[in-house]
Parts: structure tokens; C-alpha cells; sequence
């Protein structure tokens, strides 16, 4: 009973901070990413940061992606979600990316890639853990400059996250968006799951 009386607590404090940063800049309205965008151009300077152990990020000397690197020249799918080890996003949003992963392949995407608000060494555990690192592409956006650039921040304070992002999906070819979905909210999960963008392509 405890442990149900948390869960609504939680889910509760998410959806409210969902409802009270709409009251202040609502995403949909001010998001620069729309059919046409140039991802690369919205988003100039900005590079993201690839999943993995803290020993690599030494090794790498904490190398960074630029999005050219990512997009230009390819068929890609980028979802957004507003936290690693968070509920819809480990149970719903990455595993409906991961269990589709073999009709991305059959329709040409050259990868599939989740982003998130985290820094690279949390999300790249939280990859591991939930087996899709072989499947997904992980990028960590550690300061949400990726996510600013493109008007797809979200302030989750109330649900003790603090700056974050919009649950969102993309279909980009060659750096240019060819569809885009946004949820209402980011506890939604209602288009922007695999399903939605395979229909896109």
C-alpha cells in the first residue's frame, strides 16, 4: 500500500510539473524543430555526447559529437525523453525503439538514437541496463544546450528533475526533418512512440 500511495505521488508530481511549465512557454508553440529544419543549422555549435563508462570518457578525453557527424549524409531517428531511469522513458519510450529496431533497418535508417538531459556516463548505464545499447544509439545532452537550440526544454523541477526536455521524436535525412512529434506532456506517451515514426518514414 506504501509503496502505491509513492508511485501515485511520483506520477502525480510529474504530471503536475508537465501542467505548470505549460502555463509558462508552451514547447509546441516556440519549438524550432519543424518539418524543413535543418537540426544542424537550429542548433549551431552544439555537440552531443556519446554513452559511456567513465574510463572511456578518460580515455576520450571527454570528446564530444558534433550533430554534422550525426546527421548529415544519413537516414536517421532521434527521440528525445526527459530523463534515464525515469518510468515511461525505461518502460514504454526506449523499449518501443528497441523492439522495433528490425523494421527501421528494412525501411533504411541508418540509426536510431535516444537523447536525453543526462550526463553520457548515467545514461550509458542506464542503456546497459535496460540490453539496448546494441540497438539504440545513446547520446547524453549534459547541459541541454541540444535541447534549447531546437525550443524543446522543459523545466521538471516539480518533479525533482529541474531542467530537462520534451518527450519528442524525429525523422531527419540528411539533417533536414521530414516529421516531428511532440507530447502534450512528457508523462504522455501517446505519439512518439516507434509505431508513430515507422509510419512517418
Amino acid at each position: 500500500m506504501a509503496m502505491s500511495i509513492l508511485k501515485l505521488r511520483n506520477l502525480s508530481a510529474f504530471k503536475s510539473a508537465a501542467n505548470s511549465a505549460r502555463i509558462g512557454v508552451s514547447s509546441r508553440g516556440f519549438s524550432k524543430l519543424a518539418e524543413g529544419t535543418d537540426i544542424t543549422s537550429a542548433a549551431p555549435g552544439v555537440s552531443l555526447q556519446k554513452a559511456r563508462s567513465w574510463d572511456e570518457g578518460v580515455s576520450s578525453k571527454f570528446s564530444t559529437t558534433p550533430l554534422s557527424d550525426i546527421f548529415k549524409g544519413k537516414k536517421v531517428v532521434i527521440f528525445g525523453l526527459p530523463g534515464a531511469y525515469t518510468g515511461v522513458c525505461s518502460q514504454q519510450h526506449v523499449p518501443s525503439y528497441k523492439n522495433h529496431i528490425d523494421k527501421f533497418k528494412a525501411k533504411g535508417i541508418d540509426s536510431v538514437i535516444c537523447v536525453s538531459v543526462n550526463d553520457p556516463f548515467a545514461i550509458n548505464g542506464w542503456a546497459e541496463k535496460l540490453g539496448a545499447k546494441d540497438a539504440i544509439e545513446f547520446y547524453g545532452d549534459f547541459d541541454g544546450k541540444f535541447h534549447k537550440s531546437l525550443g524543446l526544454d522543459k523545466d521538471l523541477s516539480a518533479a525533482l528533475l529541474g531542467p530537462r526536455s520534451e518527450r519528442w521524436s524525429a525523422y531527419v535525412e540528411d539533417g533536414k526533418v521530414k516529421a516531428v512529434n511532440v507530447e502534450e506532456a512528457p508523462s504522455d506517451f501517446k505519439v512518439t512512440g516507434a509505431e508513430v515514426i515507422l509510419g512517418q518514414i
